[in-house]
């Protein structure tokens, strides 16, 4: 009886954290438009879910519990705001917009002028505001609104976690102490935000694509609301290039995501992928955004670049047709616009699969001092195919281990074992393993500006 108490009560805890990592990107989102402050609306979150940790073990789950955590947090915030004689606009603020709501009206129907019609974007705007720091506002945006921890956040920067904490801290701090409100910005306001805003989109997508930590090697969620989001930017904003240059990246990379995992939820690379299952709707799509974005004059810039890249793969029926020279060529241009060790890792892949894997080993031992690569897991991981390849086997067996010692993917883990395990028999037999497609040039994830992975 006691065992089925707690079995049960264990698996609530799962469904509430399941909730919340599918709910918490809107609920702050909502939370903040209503109260005006992103640290209170956090904190509203915050005691929501606290109850419900304790009611739905006794209640049970409720059918719509997403529903359930936004009318928890706003009748806190409106007990919070009777107690606070100084809050009493914002009281009265959300007492009409719950009673719009009763009376199915919804709020803010009537702001024709607030251009900025969605909760997540207007946050993401907020979050990005020029009084902040751009890595400050890229974490503040990942943790509101993709749902990531400080260390997510910081493993898709590759910089330590408490950098990325301090981050988060200080900038609601400061947007509190600069009185910046969850509103949409002029006009006049949008150069200087728009990249910090595509930045984001672009890591939350980032992050689905190629979990950094946890059990599944993807969360298609993530990348969802990251084509979502800039689907409705792309309409917002139809003038500005590199918008519709993130939009057609995103567009490519979300078409291979159903080959992307196996029965088992295991990897799939990209080398070893149904060309069948790509969404050829979503590579229309990225083809359309692409040409957008070159028609507006922006070519060169960082994501139609990287859209480009995409456009190659997505245009090769089979591996064998895949143009790695345009690739590798490409990837020159792209480290020209935006200089990064991670898309010369990138580069090193596409030019051992144009010109041969020395071609690529030369370029990836010359990225192996770098400080920011010293604990990214996909210069190991590119260094043991390179050196397989080459008949070095034993090498790479250790390149591969150092790899699942690295990453903290459990997915990424496995595989990264397995290709150790391939190398040492190979070493055993005195053979070279073949066809092993490199890790990063297929499907690795790029927290720095970069391809976010093929």
């Amino acid at each position: 009886m006691v065992s089925s108490i707690v079995v049960g009560v264990l698996q609530t805890h799962d469904a509430i954290e399941t909730v919340v990592r599918i709910e918490w990107p809107r609920l702050i989102a909502v939370l903040a438009r209503y109260a005006g402050d992103v640290g209170l609306a956090e904190e509203l979150a915050q005691d929501a879910v606290v109850a419900a940790l304790e009611q739905w073990p006794r209640a049970g789950v409720p059918d719509k519990p997403g529903a359930w955590l936004m009318t928890v947090a706003k009748r806190r915030a409106i007990d919070d705001f009777r107690r606070n004689q100084e809050l009493r606009s914002k009281y009265s603020q959300i007492g009409r917009a719950l009673d719009a709501e009763g009376a199915g009206v919804t709020p803010g129907a009537d702001e024709a002028a607030d251009r900025i019609d969605d909760d997540l974007l207007r946050l993401i705007f907020t979050a990005c505001h020029p009084v902040l720091s751009v890595p400050a506002r890229a974490a503040l945006t990942l943790r509101l609104l993709g749902g990531l921890t400080t260390g997510e956040i910081a493993r898709g920067y590759l910089v330590p976690e408490a950098t990325v904490a301090q981050r988060i801290v200080r900038a609601k701090k400061t947007l509190a102490e600069a009185g910046v409100r969850v509103e949409a910005p002029g006009s006049d306001e949008w150069p200087a935000r728009m990249s910090s805003v595509l930045e984001v989109i672009y890591l939350i997508f980032n992050e689905g694509y190629s979990a950094t930590a946890g059990g599944d090697w993807m969360r298609p969620t993530l990348c969802a609301e990251a084509l979502r989001l800039v689907r409705v930017l792309a309409e917002l904003a139809p003038w500005e290039s590199d918008v519709h240059g993130l939009a057609a990246l995103l567009e490519f990379q979300a078409s291979r995501l159903r080959a992307r995992v196996g029965p088992s939820g295991e990897p799939v690379l990209l080398l070893d992928q149904d060309r069948h299952r790509w969404d050829q709707l979503l590579i229309n799509r990225g083809i359309v955004a692409l040409g957008r974005a070159q028609q507006l004059g922006g070519t060169a810039g960082p994501y139609a670049l990287q859209a480009a890249i995409a456009a190659c793969h997505a245009s090769a029926f089979r591996p064998e047709e895949t143009d790695w020279a345009a690739i590798a060529t490409l990837y020159g241009v792209l480290a020209q616009v935006t200089p990064s060790p991670v898309v010369e890792l990138n580069r090193a892949v596409a030019v051992s699969m144009a010109y041969g894997p020395q071609a690529g080993l030369d370029l990836v031992d010359a990225l192996i001092g770098e400080p920011a690569l010293r604990a990214y897991h996909l210069l190991p991981s590119v260094r043991g195919d390179l050196l397989m390849k080459l008949g070095r086997a034993r090498e790479a067996q250790v390149e591969f281990q150092r790899a699942a010692a690295l990453t903290e993917n459990q997915q990424e883990r496995e595989l990264s074992l397995r290709r150790a395990y391939e190398a040492a028999a190979a070493a055993a037999a005195g053979r070279t393993a073949t066809g092993s497609a490199n890790r990063a040039g297929q499907s690795g994830q790029s927290g720095q500006p970069g391809q976010p992975g093929h």
